[in-house]
């Protein structure tokens, strides 16, 4: 029983980080209809925006966490004004072929400046795990998960309570309406995908320092916010945030009680069966973002 608490414990501490990626995803793609394939490469902007920040330059890990985020969506913000915007209205083949474009560029421009070599960030947190009767966590992983439960909450206000997530939800429910009532989509875009991607950097600078920076860790960082996304059903962002944890707990429960080595295989595998009996996703919601 202690063992598998303690299993239970690793999942929810990987889950919002996890969660915060399905939901970047999920506004991008059910908003504007784009197939981001550079997702995985804002993760691993953040991550080394963090490492860049916080070791050659010293600044303050928290501070840089924020600045990390920053970067991130104004990095996004560039993406979707330089390519996005002049493809509007071109077929998806197209858009496909940019964002995969811009998805190897980035990832080779990041192996250009930082090397192939694996990289650590250092953090303030003790080394000593908080323990508490058999269960023991890093304070590091506590407070990944705190940052990350505080990002998804002022995520779920912005489009649930706020003008600018008004606006966001009726360009995905008809945007030729919504652009009728004079909802501005070319901006629209611009602040979903900074949103999006200032999500996925947060969730690479949260990760950074737990695990090591590399090149290629955006890699699977984007397989799994796709997983994450037709797991919780397109449009929804609680169902993006609990796509995140269930995927969470079937790595952590296939990796301890299976193998190791079929730790990222399990969650794929969970989502097969998923869709086999529902293929719309667990938490689908027709033409709603919410």
């Amino acid at each position: 029983m202690d063992q598998l608490l303690q299993h239970c414990l690793n999942a929810l501490m990987l889950g919002g980080t996890y969660a915060l990626l399905g939901i970047g995803l999920t506004l991008i793609f059910g908003i504007m209809k784009v197939v981001n394939f550079t997702h995985g490469e804002l993760y691993a902007f953040g991550a080394y925006a963090m490492y860049a920040l916080v070791t050659p330059l010293g600044m303050n890990f928290f501070l840089a966490l924020v600045m990390a985020m920053v970067l991130g969506a104004a990095l996004g913000a560039v993406i979707e004004m330089l390519l996005l915007n002049r493809l509007r209205g071109a077929d998806i083949d197209t858009t496909m072929l940019v964002m995969i474009g811009a998805w190897i560029a980035m990832q080779n421009t990041e192996q250009l400046v930082w090397s192939g070599v694996a990289q650590s960030i250092p953090n303030p947190f003790a080394a000593e795990p908080l323990v508490i009767g058999p269960l023991s966590v890093s304070w590091i992983r506590l407070f990944v998960f705190a940052v990350a439960i505080a990002l998804i909450a002022a995520t779920y206000v912005l489009v649930n309570r706020t003008k600018l997530g008004k606006a966001m939800r009726a360009t995905f429910q008809d945007r030729d309406t919504a652009a009728l009532m004079g909802v501005r989509i070319d901006r629209i875009h611009t602040a979903t995908f900074a949103l999006g991607s200032g999500l996925a950097a947060a969730a690479g600078a949260l990760l950074g320092p737990v695990f090591v920076v590399q090149p290629t860790m955006g890699d699977l960082a984007a397989a799994k916010a796709f997983a994450i996304v037709i797991l919780g059903g397109l449009g929804s962002v609680p169902g993006a945030t609990i796509g995140g944890f269930i995927l969470a707990f079937a790595e952590e429960f296939g990796s301890s009680y299976i193998s190791s080595g079929y730790r990222d295989a399990m969650g794929f595998l969970l989502i097969i069966v998923i869709l086999l009996v529902k293929p719309t996703g667990l938490f689908a919601q027709k033409e709603r973002i919410g």
